[in-house]
């Protein structure tokens, strides 16, 4: 199982941010649409994510929700058929909720740092640190934690909950 250091932040100076990610990372940005079905399971979380170009993956994933880094174990599964995996699922299992996104991604080292468009939330920051197989998740922390103070993100940025839960209370509210 693969496995990365991943924080959440609300964007809080968005324009300042971005370039900040241009000047750390080694690459970038690459622009990606994406559109993440949630379906229903007992433990952890599992998604079908959709390309613009029309493939997708089966993402399945267990994290701890905290505000901060924290370990992510993560299976992936690519599809050229997504509508397809997608219906079976959703028959099978049901639907949680759906997210779409417009995603920039930066590469800074092990990092992806994602500049997040999400519809109906707003702008986001995440960061992904990718862990070797036998690599302590601590160095993983501290790589995001390094990453953070760069791009001037504070403990009070830091959002504790999958956008996908973000989504529901949102829409609970109403």
């Amino acid at each position: 199982m693969a496995r990365n250091i991943e924080i959440k932040a609300r964007a809080r100076d968005i324009e300042k941010q971005v370039r900040i990610a241009e000047t750390i990372s080694n690459s970038g940005p690459e622009l990606i649409l994406q559109e993440d079905t949630f379906f229903n399971v007992p433990a952890g979380r599992l998604k079908l994510r959709v390309f613009a170009d029309r493939t997708g993956e089966l993402i399945q994933y267990d994290r701890t929700d905290s505000r901060g880094p924290s370990e992510s174990n993560y299976l992936l599964y690519p599809t050229d058929k997504p509508e397809v995996l997608g219906e079976l699922l959703a028959n099978t299992l049901g639907i949680m909720g759906i997210v779409r996104k417009k995603r920039r991604v930066y590469l800074c080292g092990k990092t992806r740092i994602h500049i997040d468009q999400v519809e109906g939330l707003g702008r986001f920051i995440e960061l992904e640190v990718v862990l070797e197989e036998d690599q302590p998740a601590g160095d993983g922390v501290t790589i995001a934690e390094q990453v953070m103070e760069e791009l001037e993100i504070t403990d009070n940025d830091l959002i504790d909950r999958a956008y996908i839960d973000l989504i529901i209370d949102t829409s609970e509210r109403r």
